[in-house]
């Protein structure tokens, strides 16, 4: 696992609970640090407002911005209202929710290969490979996608995948690197970071128990979070995700349950007692430099 080095610490305050954050410079080999990964942001409002929730506290996140959603705007114009924020490219070859679809940035009629019948990306990764996307459509789609976000005045540190399509089969991880090594990136994961989500999987209510359990098992080293947090309201409640049988109002709930863990006293009183140094990707990659970066291991 790769290791932050030395240590230089400022403070942040979480004004929801007044307590204080550590984001460290860098560490020592027996530090506790860990990356808070917030996916999906600019899929809806909800999520936007659930995003601006969570930066206003001060807490050191990396948010992934989904740029081929239409409130991706509304995001960029928050995030450039918190620039310490680091920001990554949310990769998308997918589109989940039941009468809310996207396509690509490029057009349909540019990736044919990639969309249904309708221009819409296919629900799912194994949907998409089955009707054997071209990988020259792949990239297309995809350098698309960065330039769009490096066009949006926001500072793009990193990139991960939707749904880990852009780098579920050999072929797209291939495309994906050689990307952010051309528009010099990081990619989430290839820093030696523990990757876990516990709380995904926990009832709404259960979500702090999950994270505070989480925080309490961690080992020394680089660990990582990935979180989805959202407005438990009509606009997030009336989405359905065509991948899953849950039932509708489940996924603004258990989005608004990830919001409310990660902003709660339980949550960052238990980062206090740890000791658990914050770290973003910008961190990461002033500090270690993109030649750092190895593909996880399998």
């Amino acid at each position: 696992m790769r290791l932050l080095r030395t240590v230089t610490a400022l403070s942040w305050m979480l004004s929801a609970s007044s307590v204080t954050f550590v984001s460290a410079q860098t560490t020592n080999p027996t530090a506790v640090s860990l990356i808070i990964r917030t996916d999906d942001i600019g899929m809806s409002h909800s999520v936007n407002m659930a995003m601006q929730q969570l930066v206003s506290t001060g807490m050191p996140v990396s948010v992934s911005v989904l740029f081929v959603c239409p409130w991706y705007q509304e995001a960029v114009e928050i995030l450039k209202q918190h620039p310490s924020v680091s920001v990554g490219i949310h990769l998308a070859l997918n589109s989940e929710w039941k009468n809310y679809r996207w396509g690509p940035v490029t057009g349909s009629a540019a990736v044919p290969s990639l969309v249904d019948e309708n221009g819409f990306f296919f629900s799912s990764s194994e949907a998409l490979h089955q009707h054997h996307p071209v990988v020259a459509e792949v990239e297309k789609e995809l350098r698309a996608q960065i330039e769009r976000a490096l066009r949006s005045g926001v500072k793009i540190d990193y990139v991960d995948e939707h749904m880990g399509t852009a780098t579920r089969y050999p072929e797209f991880r291939a495309v994906t690197e050689r990307l952010a090594k051309e528009y010099g990136l990081g990619m989430s994961g290839y820093f030696g970071e523990a990757m876990d989500a516990p709380q995904y999987a926990a009832a709404p209510d259960r979500k702090a128990d999950s994270l505070v359990a989480f925080i309490n098992r961690l080992k020394p080293g680089l660990n990582a979070v990935v979180t989805q947090v959202g407005i438990d309201d009509a606009e997030l409640g009336a989405l359905l995700d065509m991948n899953t049988d849950q039932p509708l109002p489940d996924m603004s709930k258990n989005r608004q349950g990830e919001l409310t863990a990660l902003t709660s006293q339980r949550f960052s009183a238990a980062l206090k007692a740890r000791n658990v140094v914050l770290v973003t990707y910008r961190d990461l990659i002033a500090r270690e430099g993109l030649q750092s970066m190895r593909r996880p291991v399998e």
